[in-house]
C-alpha cells in the first residue's frame, strides 16, 4: 500500500507540474497579448478567458472525453484513459485561470511604463520582458493558481483519466475512490496527503514571491 500512494503521489505531481507549466506556457504571452494588444475581438477572448476561469471540471471532463473518445475526432491518437488525456484535461482548465490573472497583472501596471521602455529604445520583446519582471509577483499568484486548480482537480480526471490502477489513479480519484468503499481512513491520509502536498508547493512559491517583493 506504502508503494502504492508513493505511485499516486508521484503521478500526481507529475501530471499537475506539466499541466501548469504547459499552462503557463501558452497563458502567459496569451494573457499579454489580451493585456497589451489593440484588435478586434479582444473585449471578447477577455470576457472567454474569465468566463473559462469558473468553467466546471466536469464540463471540461465531458468535452476532452467527448475528443478523445474512439470515435471522437482524436480518437485515433488513443488517448482516453491515458495519464495525457488527464493533463489535456487539467491544462483546458488552468490555462484560462493563468491567463485572465497575467493580462490582469499587466494591465495595472502604470502603461507609462511602456512609453518610458520605448523611449529608452527597448525593442518591444525587451519591453514585454521589463513588463513581465515588473508583475512577477502578481504573476507567480497566476502561477499558484493555476497549479491549485488542476491538483486538487477530481471530475476531469475521473473522466479521462478512468482512475485506473497504477495507470492513472491520482490523489483526488484515490480518495474518492477510497470515499466510496467506505474506508474513510484511507481518504483521510491520502487527503492530508494532498493538502500537505499543496502547502509545500504553494510556500515554496509564496517564499520566492515574497523574497521578490523585497529586492
Amino acid at each position: 500500500m506504502t508503494l502504492e500512494i508513493f505511485q499516486i503521489t508521484v503521478l500526481s505531481l507529475q501530471i499537475s507540474a506539466l499541466a501548469t507549466g504547459l499552462s503557463l506556457v501558452i497563458g502567459l504571452p496569451f494573457g499579454t497579448l489580451l493585456a497589451l494588444g489593440r484588435f478586434p475581438g479582444r473585449s471578447f477572448l477577455l470576457s472567454v478567458v474569465n468566463t473559462g476561469m469558473g468553467l466546471p471540471p466536469v464540463v471540461v471532463g465531458l468535452f476532452v472525453a467527448m475528443m478523445l473518445w474512439r470515435s471522437g475526432p482524436l480518437g485515433d491518437l488513443r488517448l482516453i484513459y491515458t495519464p495525457a488525456a488527464i493533463v489535456i484535461a487539467q491544462v483546458v482548465i488552468s490555462f484560462p485561470v493563468v491567463t485572465g490573472l497575467t493580462a490582469a497583472a499587466l494591465q495595472a501596471l502604470d502603461p507609462r511604463l511602456r512609453l518610458q521602455l520605448y523611449g529608452l529604445g527597448a525593442t518591444r520583446m525587451q519591453m514585454i520582458w521589463m513588463l513581465w519582471r515588473e508583475a512577477r509577483l502578481p504573476l507567480l499568484a497566476a502561477l499558484m493558481a493555476g497549479f491549485g486548480s488542476v491538483i486538487s482537480e477530481v471530475g476531469a480526471s475521473m473522466m479521462v483519466g478512468g482512475n485506473i490502477r497504477h495507470q492513472t489513479r491520482v490523489l483526488t480519484t484515490a480518495i474518492v475512490l477510497e470515499t466510496s468503499k467506505g474506508q474513510f481512513d484511507n481518504a483521510i491520509g491520502l487527503a492530508i496527503l494532498l493538502l500537505a502536498i499543496t502547502f509545500l508547493v504553494n510556500w515554496a512559491l509564496t517564499w520566492i514571491q515574497q523574497r521578490g517583493a523585497r529586492k
